[in-house]
């Protein structure tokens, strides 16, 4: 009789790529915005205009006032990084993490020194014109910069094992000559409904405002509707897969790293902290669409994943059918 392996939790892999890209390149994004701020000071009027409403700036503030938005951004940097840093073992993750804090450090650099360029040489802040093509910069500039610091982080290395699946874990009864595959399609409902809303009002407002590059907002928001909320989820003789609508994130767990599957029951708001691709406590990872019945994968590296999913029982078992044949 084989004895299982007992499950290793390897250290948290790329810490460097995940610095540099997730810490490094934000803080040094927002340092320099500040920075170049600073040289336009004697240029700009006091007080600064730090909100705009439909009719032009109808919010000011000192010079210090309007620098104060980059510590925030600087929290928020930080806290994504930590994320990747502390709790990177899934490449997935580590990818979102740094994306996340590379285009937040972005976003809150464009949008001071858009907001500022605009006002050098006022003597009143009231005359700022409006901001809406510096926002637009803003975003896409953001997601350029998150783009590419994701595709940078480097991918997970392959930890494969030979050792035999849980045998206490649910089987499909398959011969071996028999041939199988199972997918279903997950979304998350309410996300779905409150996206859709939010896209329909900021199209109206748009309109109705005549800010016609504003439309942008709504074409990213729909964009990542598509990316995030709806999901295939497939096992086959390759692994579990979990696939977005467009194709693109994809979250894979190959045969030979799967430890055990098995059927849990989620609540993404209290485990996950929320809907959509997570991290919980302990390290796990999951596409968290909606509460219910989940398939949990423990994978080599200590990593788990779970899906939540329906018909989440047979995929599990289906999963540890197709790896112990793997194995043999």
């Amino acid at each position: 009789m084989t004895a299982l392996a007992t499950p290793v939790r390897t250290p948290v892999p790329h810490r460097l790529s995940s610095t540099l890209l997730g810490l490094v390149l934000p803080v040094a994004l927002l340092a320099g915005g500040a920075l170049v701020a600073l040289s336009w000071r004697d240029e700009l009027p006091d007080p600064v205009a730090t909100h705009w409403g439909t009719d032009g700036p109808d919010g000011f503030s000192s010079f210090g006032g309007a620098l104060a938005p980059l510590l925030l951004g600087l929290v928020l940097c930080v806290g994504a990084w930590a994320m990747a840093f502390w709790a990177g073992r899934d490449g997935a993750m580590r990818r979102i993490a740094v994306a996340t804090s590379a285009g937040l450090g972005t976003l809150f650099a464009l949008i001071l020194l858009g907001t500022l360029s605009a006002q050098r040489g006022l003597a009143d802040a009231a005359q700022a014109p409006g901001v809406g093509g510096t926002i637009v910069g803003a975003l896409l500039g953001a997601l350029a910069v998150g783009i590419a610091a994701a595709l940078l982080v480097p991918r997970d290395a392959p930890l494969p094992t030979s050792a035999r699946v849980d045998p206490d874990a649910p089987r499909v009864p398959l011969s071996a000559t028999q041939r199988a595959a199972w997918s279903r399609t997950v979304t998350a409902p309410a996300a779905v409904v409150s996206a859709v809303v939010a896209i329909t009002a900021s199209v109206v407002l748009v309109v109705a405002l005549g800010a016609w590059p504003v439309l942008v907002v709504p074409v990213i928001l729909a964009a990542l509707l598509a990316v995030t909320l709806v999901w295939r989820v497939t096992v086959d003789d390759k692994g579990l897969q979990a696939r977005s609508l467009v194709g693109w994130p994809t979250v894979r767990v190959p045969l030979d790293e799967v430890e055990r599957a098995a059927v849990v029951d989620v609540r993404p708001l209290r485990e996950f902290g929320g809907w959509g691709y997570r991290l919980g406590r302990g390290g796990r990872s999951a596409l968290a669409l909606r509460a219910g019945q989940a398939v949990e994968v423990h994978r080599t590296g200590g990593r788990v994943l779970v899906v939540t999913v329906d018909d989440a029982a047979t995929a599990a078992a289906l999963l540890n059918t197709l790896a112990d044949r793997a194995r043999a």
